[in-house]
């Protein structure tokens, strides 16, 4: 069973921080790309992040840039799960939405239709 749950999300003041996990399992989740997506109310989801499958290569929206990291820690003999980490600084009210969890085996992408697999979302409020 194909399963992405994120973690981390909740309420924080401007210029606070966060760090968002995202527990992959039921697949080979070392060999996809994974990414972050986010959708506040009332708009369409976005691309925050993304992350190549060995973790070399990254890509960030503008938005973030600066502010997000994007990581990694692939599954292993001792751990059945791949995890990604997004880790945002510096947080804006503008940052406030549900942060989405996707994984992809089209190498590094940065559109939603690059991904195969979704997590359910965690959210993420940025108070003034």
């Amino acid at each position: 069973q194909v399963q992405l749950v994120e973690s981390g999300g909740g309420l924080v003041q401007a210029g606070g921080s966060l760090r968002l996990s995202c527990a992959a399992s039921g697949r080979t989740f070392s060999s996809y790309a994974m990414g972050w997506f986010r959708q506040a109310p009332g708009k369409e989801r976005e691309f925050v992040a993304a992350i190549s499958k060995s973790g070399a290569n990254t890509a960030y929206a503008d938005s973030v840039k600066g502010r997000a990291t994007i990581s990694r820690d692939n599954a292993s003999r001792d751990n059945a799960k791949t995890t990604v980490y997004l880790q945002m600084n510096s947080l804006k009210p503008e940052d406030t939405a549900v942060y989405y969890c996707a994984a992809g085996n089209s190498g590094l992408r940065v559109t939603r239709g690059g991904y195969d697999y979704w997590g359910q979302g965690t959210q993420v409020t940025v108070s003034s």
